[in-house]
């Protein structure tokens, strides 16, 4: 690996969908932590970075030996806030406080408990082997946008997402879905995009069991089903 890459888990106290979930036991261990463990099978802790703005998220990760290297403040924190704006402040940081200026940032969302470290060195080697923005994780889409994806008209009929021409949905191009598990950025994108960089991206695909991804109590019950099975 001859980039400089920073490895960013972002953790916000607040969450609406499974309330304090960052924190929330899955099998008997708190969800961040298996985030945090895969980073840590390939990455050295100097460069993993716990982006939060709660003390209590805080004191949990550092009682896993990794140290957390700020608070996030509280202003790009709220529920309005872009990855932008926090995937930035670390970059700051990290350039003032540790001279250290990365290339890549991967961003890993403690959302997605079951990816693999295995996969995280397989999209980065992906990332490193094409010139692109992004690669960025997702899964096969279950919805096609061609046949059972609509959207409303402005007089409240429903009309297909994608207008075609296919008769038989095999026929029609694969549809791809983000799963929120794995994002390689290009450091330079993101700073001239100033937003999370899409004009090139890559896809990594995985398996439904290693995309699940917890942001109701229903995901986080099929979490615990998973988790329990070992799979």
């Amino acid at each position: 690996m001859g980039n400089k890459i920073l490895v960013i888990i972002p953790a916000r106290g607040g969450s609406k969908g499974v309330p304090r979930k960052n924190l929330k036991l899955l099998n008997n261990v708190p969800l961040i932590n298996y985030t945090i463990e895969t980073a840590r099978k390939i990455f050295s802790d100097k460069i993993i970075c716990v982006s939060t703005d709660d003390d209590e998220i805080i004191e949990v990760v550092e009682k896993s030996g990794l140290k957390v290297p700020f608070k996030r403040p509280v202003s790009i924190s709220t529920d309005n806030s872009s990855s932008y704006e926090f995937l930035q402040h670390a970059l700051d940081f990290y350039s003032k406080e540790k001279n250290y200026n990365p290339d890549i940032l991967i961003l890993l969302q403690p959302t997605s408990p079951f990816r693999s470290a295995n996969q995280i060195l397989e999209a980065l080697k992906l990332y490193e082997l094409n010139d692109v923005d992004m690669v960025v994780s997702v899964k096969k889409a279950k919805s096609s946008p061609y046949f059972n994806l609509f959207e409303e008209n402005p007089q409240g009929l429903l009309k297909k997402s994608k207008e075609h021409n296919f008769t038989r949905r095999q026929d029609t191009p694969n549809v791809w879905e983000i799963n929120g598990a794995i994002y390689i950025i290009n450091v330079n994108s993101l700073k001239s995009q100033k937003s999370i960089p899409y004009n090139s991206v890559l896809k990594y695909e995985m398996n439904d069991f290693h995309s699940h991804d917890i942001d109701t109590s229903f995901d986080w019950s099929i979490a615990e089903f998973l988790a329990k099975k070992n799979i």
